[in-house]
Formats: structure tokens, sequence, C-alpha cells
């Protein structure tokens, strides 16, 4: 097959008049045109069958040297325009201006079975925006993306995609902890594939400009392809999307509080305007169930991503695109009730999936009560999350020696467990107990249904680390095993009951497997 790629962003939305691939300021556009850099010697390393599939690729296509050179940016598809997107950003609550694709290069759009996506090589060489960087990813950085955007779209979790992992055949280098010791990589590029990467930032860096022309031709043009629900653009549409995006946002967030993930890097330039997790550097699961914990090195001193924050700054990145949208609206009263419904919903939704955790169908007044008390108990000693909640689902309301046997396995130094710490986890799950007797749900049927929101199966930074030490070596066996079990997380699956298991201590304090940076 050859590939067929639209042009719709490139066709119907202003582009830079300049054509030069230099680092700059770029005004009153919405994108570069840039083309991805060649490699020297690009190697497939993995592909994802079901997004192949899903985009209409055949079989003998994946495997070809046209799918090769493509994906490894060594080839522009014929009639197609290949770009970088203009956007700005708040990053760590600051604005910093321009910011734009520094190292994703979008390949246009495919279309099959009357859906559209776009194709972009993360890692394909630099680009008008990539300011003082060279656009490059390293082999490292680049299986935590591919293994991880699948990994999510398995747990049910709205996010962008990846549909291959290739070496490119060069070195780049990179100081991985920032701490003047750079060394070279193995680099690498990942195809990601979303309907769109427009982001929060693509808004904001026009209304800061105050380039409000271009900001209206991008918003109509959103509207058009991506809400065509909402009719045709006006001011009116224009709230009923900002109340669209806040729902979707809101619904990401709660979904990541459900799984344990910590995105790390919540700034709006990384926010997807359809609510979709997108731009994966140094995320991580909670390990020990922990509100404070962030995966991001840069953060550790304010933890501003810390994971029982995500919730407040998926508000605060909404605000921020308020007042973007703000000069088209012109009143501020519709935007800041959406706003507001935003913290009333985000207690609501939160509440219904913790009630879906636990097994809990009726809704009680007391309910809440009981998951602060947990989350209180939870943080007492070193608790795994996935763990806890997927053994969870094994207690027996009628037994009365069933209690926290169920739930051991789950504490990391068991000897930290304390005569207190005990006590209270046998308080707490008497009261759990208790209120399982007012369901109606057998305990096998409660235990299915809990399976079905608690994974067994998540991409620890540990088993990423692993794989990335292996990939180092040549060898990508552990790259298609985390693969393949990380399609079905909440299933069983005997044969790979190594990985339902946690963090080894050797992982505790070692780069890669604990806290990241954005290094990549």
């Amino acid at each position: 097959m050859s590939l067929k790629l639209k042009n719709k962003f490139t066709a119907e939305l202003p582009a830079d008049e300049n054509l030069e691939n230099s680092r700059r300021q770029v005004l009153n556009a919405c994108y570069s045109e840039v083309k991805p850099r060649k490699t020297s010697n690009p190697e497939l390393i993995h592909v994802s069958p079901e997004l192949a599939e899903t985009l209409g690729f055949e079989k003998d296509f994946i495997h070809s040297k046209e799918f090769l050179n493509i994906f490894s940016g060594n080839k522009v598809v014929e009639g197609s325009t290949s770009y970088a997107m203009c956007y700005g950003g708040h990053q760590f609550g600051s604005w910093a201006g321009q910011l734009g694709d520094g190292r994703a290069i979008n390949l246009g759009e495919i279309e099959h079975k009357n859906k559209s996506w776009v194709l972009q090589l993360k890692g394909a060489g630099e680009t008008p925006y990539s300011r003082s960087a060279d656009g490059l990813a390293v082999l490292r950085s680049s299986i935590r993306e591919y293994l991880c955007s699948e990994a999510m779209y398995h747990l049910g979790v709205p996010t962008t995609r990846a549909l291959s992992l290739v070496l490119t055949g060069d070195q780049v280098l990179r100081d991985i902890m920032y701490n003047g010791n750079p060394d070279y990589e193995k680099g690498a590029i990942v195809c990601r594939v979303s309907p769109s990467f427009l982001r929060f930032g693509n808004y904001e860096i026009f209304t800061a400009r105050q380039d409000l022309d271009t900001l209206k031709t991008l918003l109509n043009f959103t509207i058009k392809h991506h809400f065509q629900h909402l009719g045709k653009p006006s001011k009116e549409t224009y709230i009923q999307f900002f109340r669209e995006v806040m729902e979707r946002t809101l619904s990401m967030i709660i979904h990541w509080q459900r799984v344990g993930f910590v995105h790390g890097v919540m700034n709006t330039d990384n926010m997807s305007i359809l609510g979709l997790t997108i731009d994966y550097g140094p995320y991580g699961w909670l390990e020990g169930f922990d509100f404070g914990w962030t995966p991001n090195t840069t953060d550790s001193q304010h933890k501003r991503y810390r994971y029982g924050n995500q919730p407040n700054i998926g508000l605060w990145n909404l605000y921020q695109l308020a007042n973007a949208l703000y000069p088209l609206i012109e009143d501020p009263k519709p935007l800041e009730e959406i706003l507001n419904d935003y913290k009333s919903v985000f207690e609501v939704k939160s509440l219904e999936m913790m009630r879906s955790k636990l097994g809990l169908e009726l809704q009680q007044e007391d309910d809440l009560k009981l998951v602060h008390e947990l989350e209180t108990v939870l943080q007492l000693s070193e608790t795994d999350m996935t763990i806890f909640f997927r053994n969870l689902a094994n207690l027996r309301k009628d037994d009365s020696e069933s209690g926290i046997q169920v739930i051991e396995d789950a504490f990391y130094i068991p000897t930290d467990i304390s005569d207190k710490i005990r006590q209270s986890w046998k308080s707490w799950l008497n009261k759990y107990k208790e209120r399982l007797q007012e369901e109606t749900l057998s305990d096998n049927d409660r235990k299915t249904k809990m399976n079905l929101v608690n994974p067994k199966y998540v991409l620890r930074n540990y088993m990423a680390q692993l794989a990335i030490d292996e990939a180092d070596k040549g060898d990508y066996r552990l790259i298609n095993e985390l693969y393949t079990l990380l399609k079905k997380p909440y299933d069983e699956q005997s044969e790979y009951a190594k990985w339902f298991a946690k963090r080894p201590e050797w992982a505790r304090h070692k780069v890669g497997c604990s806290m990241l940076s954005c290094s990549s």
C-alpha cells in the first residue's frame, strides 16, 4: 500500500512565511513547515499491530522498507506537508512565551472508516521552536512513551497513542540528571497518533500576542473538525466548547487518580484540547500511596504536580484557557460558571470513582467519610496502591476472620506496621465490611466489578527501566513482553504473575525507577 495523508491543518490555517528551519519567534502563524531530519541507520524495534489495524495499515506495509523510511523521518509522504505547531504555555505556573513543537514533527492526517488521526514523529529533529535543543529523543524516553501510551489506552484512560518505535542509529548527547555530566545515548523516534495534538497553549499564544484574528481562525478550525456537534462558530458555541473541554479534562484526571497515574509536567502546553493524556515525560504510577508524590525531579521542591494536586492543576490550567478565549467571548460570567462547575462536578465524580474502586453500588451518606478514612490509613505506612485495591476485592464481607491478611502483600516494609497501625487498618476494614452488608452483590460479583476498575498490572517505572536496560544491549524481548502484558491490565494473566509485585528495593532510588528528569 502507499500511504496517503490529508493536510487539513496546513491547508486551512495560517502558515509561517519563513521557510528556513531556524530558531525564531513565529508570528501570526499556527505552524511552520519543516522536514524531519534524516537518520543514519534506522531499525524498527516495535509496532502496535492494534493501532496499525485501526489506521487501516496492511501487515505487509508495517514490515516494509517504505514504512521504516516514513516513520524514521527519512521520507516525507508524497503530497503531504510536514510541520511543527506554534504554541505557548504556562510552565510551573509562569508564562513561558512561545514554546511550540520543539522535537515533534507532524506528518499529516490519515483517514480511515470516517475517522481522522494525525501522525506525529517525536524526536525527528530540530524545528523553529527547538530553542537551544536539538529536537531529538533518546531510546530511554522513547520506550517509556511508546509503552505508556498504549498501556494507558488499554487501561481505559483517555490518551494519545503510539504506533511505532524506531532506533535511528544516531547518538544523542544528554545530561540525564542535569548535573553537568552529559553522555551519548542511542537516538530513537516514536510515532504518536491522535485525532489532534492541539493544546491549551495553542490558543494562549495568540491572546498573549493580542493576535485575535489568528486565535479566532484556530478556534473556528478546532470546532469545525473536532467539535462539529456544537454547531457553527459563535460566542455561544465558544462557551459550549469551553464547557466540553472542561468536562473532558475533568474526566481524564479522574481516570489518572483512579489508576494512580502522575503526569509529572501538567504545564498548559501539555494539556490536550481533547482531554487526552499527552506528552509522556517524567510520569509515574504511585507505588506507595502518597498524595504528595511527584515523579519529576524538576518539581521535587515545590511538588506542584504531585498526585494529590492534579485535580487542582487541571482547574488552574482551565483558568488559563478561559483567559485565552475571553477576548472572543467578552463575558466572564459563563466562563466563571463553567470553572465553578468543575469544582462541584469533580467532587461528585471523584466519589463515584472511589465507590467503584471499593465495589459500592449504592450511594450512602457516609461513603465520603469512609473514603477519607481509607486515604488516611493508606498513608500511615508505605502501601502499594495497585496491589492494595486489587487484593481488597478478595475480602469476604461475612467472614469475621477476613481482614488485614487480605491486604498485607501491599505493605512495602511489613516490620513498619506497628500494632497501632494494624489497629487502624482493622478498624477501617470492619467499617468497610459493615458497609458491604448494605450491598446486594455477592462477594464474587463484587470482585468481578472491582477488578474491572482496579488494574492488576501498570507500567511501573522499574519495569520500563528493565526494558530500557535490555534494549540498550540490543535485546527488545522485554519491550514486547510488557507491551503484551499491558494490553490486558485487568486480566489475571497468570503467566505474567511476576509483574504483580511491589517495586523491588533495588529500584527505590535508582535513576529511572523513582523520580525522573525531563531529559529525553
